[in-house]
């Protein structure tokens, strides 16, 4: 039975936020992936789209998101399904790092809004 303890999950960073790694092919999952993100406060993660759908969950913190150009305003609990081809907006507006849940299918990548593509990065691969 694959366990991955917090010791051995692999934190990445890209664009000011934490990617922290848990389930990945390298782990042991066949289809999934998942890890923690973090988002430092006052931090806005670039535009950008994936290629796969993710299940966004808000563990601690609060965040604005904004898919398509519609913006919500999320808090501790509440869960966000973001579709492929979607444009991804991610803000925290607070004094706090704000600390969330990923899930994915392995394999996904994303496009950032000037063009630049990130394929499979390290955290959902």
């Amino acid at each position: 039975m694959p366990v991955v303890r917090h010791s051995q999950a692999v934190t990445h960073e890209m664009h000011g936020a934490r990617f922290v790694s848990y389930a990945t092919s390298r782990t042991g999952s066949k289809e999934l992936c998942a890890w923690r993100g973090e988002l430092p406060a006052g931090h806005r993660a670039p535009l950008h789209t994936v290629t796969r759908e993710e299940i966004f969950h808000l563990l601690s913190g609060e965040l604005l998101i904004t898919l398509d150009g519609n913006t919500e305003r999320i808090t501790a609990g509440d869960t966000v399904i973001v579709n492929p081809g979607v444009l991804i907006g991610i803000e925290n507006p607070t004094a706090e790092t704000a600390v969330s849940w990923v899930t994915t299918s392995i394999g996904l990548e994303a496009e950032l809004a000037d063009g630049t593509r990130i394929t499979t990065p390290p955290w959902a691969g």
